[in-house]
């Protein structure tokens, strides 16, 4: 370890800048967040250091660099002119002073080198690679940014008001520990995530109330997944997905997704494909319960997102009723990911003003849905699940006035790298499906925004495949989309 890290407290300590550039204009706005007391020397202010100094935020002396003499009664300094041999002088004369010093771009002349730093106050990141690659260290703080939950620092001045409270209730050092270790694995610290700072103090008072043999209620994680590209995955998703005890899948969420939930997770696939549900609706509904009373973490992954035709808000009707604590996090669901992907968009002024989203699959196996609503002029319609029933809505949509040349397309494994696209009309839909050998999980998208497809498809992960060469070339993997048919 060639540095020590450390962190400076610099409220009200005088810190100087040698230099009035963009790179000093940078550092001076770092030292401005820690409540440092900034004079600068430099000829010459950016526009943005000139306000600073209206605003009295900063001291300005409008000269160059004179010697050893400009360092008295300064804390540290920072020498970011555009001369290294003036940089070097200052770097002599604040060594010989025992003043801290930073040389920009000279990790060689720094007593102390300024990492890369995640923010949360109160809680503080800091990267370094110790001047060795600055750009490695920004990628690397940029990694943890989508780790760290945005209310992280508001977490952490929760648990400094109750320090006291909790060492005046337990006796010991391992109690206290224990019961930290408890409150900020679960509701306590997701109430404060989630902007419910009142009813997490309120939980932790009831904790400490009960000391350390109280039994924690589990909660559960209702998490959409995406449309099958990993990287469509929210923050809050992946974050959920690395704490969770368990975890409960279907079969439309790709192993890639699966490998990014914690390692020592406890994994229950329950299947639910069509017409072959691995465990039944109402099981996997009391399963999230059982788990969640065991006092586990429950994290419930679906494809695309748990509110649009994903059953989530059957799921959390029994957690409800129940008791259960729960959160639900949006994904990007099929519709939204596929027709990105394949350069479809669902709305378009010269277009489609309006969209539907509709299934071509109910709960006893029909198709009984408000045709005459979802025939309109300059509209999209987007299925889900209609590959069996294709027939049927091609016929139904024709027979409630949509001409039967309008264009579809079917978007197959969308956003994956498996994705193809199928465009026909509304009356080769039943054609197309067969010939093409396309399967599931596959999305149809009907209207005149199909035309753009051409034009606007971005995302090749293959060749694009018409319906001809699809044939001789199927797909081997498993669907690993989710929210499609």
């Amino acid at each position: 370890m060639n540095h020590y890290p450390i962190f400076l407290k610099l409220e009200n300590r005088p810190c100087l800048v040698i230099g009035g550039g963009s790179i000093a204009e940078r550092k001076i706005y770092s030292l401005l967040s820690a409540g440092a007391t900034i004079t600068i020397i430099s000829p010459t202010l950016t526009q943005k250091l000139q306000q600073r100094l209206v605003a009295e935020e900063i001291t300005h002396i409008a000269r160059y660099y004179e010697g050893e003499a400009d360092l008295a009664c300064t804390f540290l300094v920072i020498a970011a002119t555009d001369n290294s041999e003036i940089n070097a002088q200052i770097a002599h004369a604040a060594n010989k002073r025992n003043i801290l010093v930073n040389v920009v771009d000279n990790p060689a002349l720094c007593s102390y080198i300024v990492p890369s730093v995640v923010d949360r106050s109160p809680v503080t990141i800091a990267v370094s690679t110790g001047g060795a690659s600055p750009v490695l260290a920004r990628q690397l703080r940029m990694k943890l940014e989508t780790m760290v939950p945005a209310s992280c620092g508001e977490l952490a001045s929760i648990t400094e008001e109750y320090r006291d409270k909790v060492k005046q209730h337990f006796d010991t050092n391992e109690q206290r520990k224990h019961f930290w270790e408890n409150a900020l694995r679960g509701q306590f610290a997701e109430l404060v995530y989630a902007g419910h700072k009142e009813q997490a103090r309120q939980l932790l008072d009831t904790l400490l109330a009960k000391g350390n043999d109280a039994k924690l209620m589990g909660e559960v994680y209702l998490v959409g997944a995406g449309p099958g590209d990993p990287d469509l995955l929210t923050f809050k998703a992946l974050r959920l997905m690395q704490q969770a005890d368990v975890m409960v899948y279907d079969r439309l969420v790709s192993k890639t997704i699966l490998d990014m939930a914690n390692r020592s997770v406890e994994r229950i696939y329950v299947g639910k494909e069509k017409d072959n549900h691995a465990v039944p609706q109402d099981k996997i509904n009391d399963l999230l319960v059982e788990k969640a009373k065991q006092g586990k973490r429950v994290l419930r992954l679906k494809g695309g997102d748990p509110f649009i035709f994903g059953r989530g808000g059957e799921e959390i009707e029994t957690l409800a009723s129940e008791g259960i604590p729960f959160q639900v996090v949006p994904g990007i669901t099929a519709a939204a990911g596929c027709a990105s992907y394949s350069g479809i968009p669902l709305t378009h002024r010269d277009y489609a003003q309006s969209c539907s989203f509709a299934t071509g699959h109910l709960k006893d196996g029909s198709i009984d849905l408000n045709w005459a609503q979802l025939v309109q002029p300059n509209h999209t319609i987007v299925f889900y699940m209609g590959l069996t029933g294709v027939h049927i809505i091609s016929e139904q949509l024709q027979a409630h006035g949509l001409a039967g040349d309008t264009p579809a397309a079917f978007i197959e494994q969308g956003t994956t790298r498996n994705q193809k696209t199928h465009i026909g009309t509304v009356a080769t839909l039943p054609k197309l499906a067969k010939t093409s050998g396309v399967r599931a999980p596959t999305l149809m998208i009907i209207g005149d925004v199909v035309k753009l497809h051409e034009k606007l498809h971005w995302y090749k992960p293959q060749q694009h495949v018409t319906a001809t060469e699809f044939s001789k070339n199927k797909p081997q993997h498993e669907p690993q989309d989710g929210s499609q048919s």
